[in-house]
């Protein structure tokens, strides 16, 4: 049972990234329907333009673009009289294939916008909320972030890194007032795959496809991906919001969330198996997709 308090100050206010679609989209749509003033970004000026019409303080910031995740975090510092409650820092990507197939320049790319630009936009806010006293930081990280999958390394390397910044930044930030969670969420019915396809077209394509010895892999997987199957185990992108509610509005925030079986069974696992037979567990979690 969540633990509220029993009322809460109207116009609380979050800044949400990566509302363009999927979980950040429903998470800004929710949390303003529980009186939270959002500021919604995006990357693409167009997404930004229909959260606005959508009746959003709408602002573009890209993770990859250090201006625009300076300008957005001035102005929502200046909007809020540098009173800004929380942060969801939300939106990454993958980069599918095996690491040696993995073009450096991709994993530089996907550094900046799953963790240097989150990095960022963080110390950007945590003044303010010292000055006030506490605050909400909240970071969508994944299964991913504490255990390995073939062919998921880039995208596993930046979640990985994202959870022990968080937790330095945890123990960092204890008796300041500012709670610092983690949400942790397996499948997704989100835009992910579709955007994850496009990434590998991008950055390994059909040249990289060709030379690769993974290549049957690869032709295996994008038969499934591009098939769109929901798994057993997929949930909506509410599962995730719950949780981020829990964070940002509860007396006792968790450190972490896990959403969706698949990472709560993955969490035991990682806590109670050997490496060699976790390593094994999680080939095989990994072959049964493909």
């Amino acid at each position: 049972m969540i633990d509220y308090p029993e009322s809460f100050p109207r116009h609380r206010s979050i800044l949400i990234t990566g509302c363009s679609s999927g979980i950040g989209a429903v998470s800004a749509h929710i949390l303003r329907g529980r009186n939270w003033r959002v500021f919604a970004t995006a990357r693409r000026q167009d997404d930004v333009d229909r959260l606005a019409e959508e009746g959003f303080e709408a602002l573009r910031l890209d993770y990859e673009d250090p201006n625009s995740i300076e300008t957005a975090a001035n102005s929502v510092l200046q909007l809020t009289d540098h009173k800004l409650d929380a942060v969801f820092n939300n939106g990454a990507y993958a980069v599918p294939g095996a690491l040696e197939d993995i073009p450096t320049e991709a994993m530089r790319a996907l550094f900046e916008a799953n963790f240097i630009g989150w990095h960022d936009l963080t110390k950007r806010l945590i003044p303010a909320m010292r000055a006030n006293g506490g605050g909400r930081i909240v970071q969508c990280s994944s299964v991913l972030g504490f255990v390995a999958l073939k062919y998921r390394g880039a995208y596993t390397a930046s979640k990985f890194a994202l959870e022990a910044y968080t937790d330095t930044l945890r123990q960092e930030l204890m008796g300041t007032g500012i709670h610092v969670s983690l949400i942790e969420p397996g499948p997704i019915g989100t835009r992910f795959t579709e955007n994850a396809l496009a990434n590998f077209d991008l950055w390994i394509g059909e040249t990289g496809l060709e030379a690769s010895v993974h290549r049957n892999t690869y032709e295996k997987r994008r038969v499934r991906m591009e098939a769109g199957e929901p798994g057993p185990f997929k949930l909506p992108p509410e599962a995730v919001v719950k949780k981020l509610i829990h964070a940002v509005e509860a007396n006792r925030p968790k450190a972490r969330y896990h959403v969706t079986i698949p990472t709560k069974v993955m969490a035991v696992a990682k806590r109670v198996l050997p490496t060699g037979l976790l390593d094994r567990f999680c080939i095989r979690a990994a072959d049964n997709e493909e």
